[in-house]
Formats: structure tokens, C-alpha cells, sequence
């Protein structure tokens, strides 16, 4: 384990959550919201002390963001509620979908002609 101990420099939010990009943005250190997208993509961004390529990522008090070098941590500004976070969606198993035909009656030939009946429906 590494003695690192970084020093914050604590960014107090109005809302939250924040997105990482726009949060970027708002600290000055992308000039656009495509350029702090492109700084994620290409792993130049921490969050919480792992890399983060997520460029929506949405940002809560207590988080701590990574860059260029400076640690920043969020806090929330006195008197706003914070935000419930939103627990990640479990995914959804879908049961194979295996159709039974039912014939409650044969398609037997017509004793005249010969053929079978044609259904519609």
C-alpha cells in the first residue's frame, strides 16, 4: 500500500449530482464540454482514486476527482439536501420464449378433394 495521502482542494456544489464533464467544465480545466469529454475518454480523469472513462458520470458530495496532478473533493454547500443516489438497475433476465403450438385439431384432408384446409388464423 503507498503512504499517499493526497491534499483536496474542496469544491463546494450548489446541486447535486453533477456530471463529470460538466463538472470539468465548471473547475476551468477543459475550455469545452467537448474537450473535457475527450480528456475523459482518454483516461486522463480520476475519480475516487480509480480511473474514470465515464463522461456523464453523475458526481455526488464525498466524491473526490483526480486531474493534472490536483485532487479535488466535493462537498455540499450549507443549507442543500443532498441527493439519494440512485442504485445501479440490476439487469433484467429474460425467460426464452419458446412458443408451444397447440393443434387441438388436425389439418386433415378434404375427403372430396383431397386437400387440406388452408387457416387464417
Amino acid at each position: 500500500m503507498s503512504d499517499y495521502e493526497p491534499e483536496y482542494i474542496e469544491i463546494e456544489l450548489e446541486e447535486e449530482p453533477i456530471e463529470l464533464c460538466n463538472l470539468l467544465k465548471v473547475l476551468d480545466l477543459a475550455e469545452t464540454g467537448g474537450q473535457a469529454k475527450q480528456l475523459i475518454a482518454d483516461g486522463y480523469v480520476g475519480v475516487n482514486m480509480e480511473l474514470c472513462t465515464v463522461k456523464r458520470k453523475k458526481m455526488y458530495s464525498g466524491d473526490s476527482l483526480h486531474f493534472n496532478g490536483e485532487d479535488f473533493l466535493l462537498t455540499l454547500a450549507e443549507g442543500v439536501t443532498p441527493a439519494v443516489k440512485a442504485e445501479p438497475t440490476p439487469p433484467i433476465e429474460e425467460a426464452p420464449t419458446k412458443r408451444k403450438r397447440s393443434r387441438s385439431r388436425k389439418n386433415k384432408k378434404d375427403s372430396d378433394t383431397g386437400r387440406r384446409p388452408i387457416s387464417f388464423g
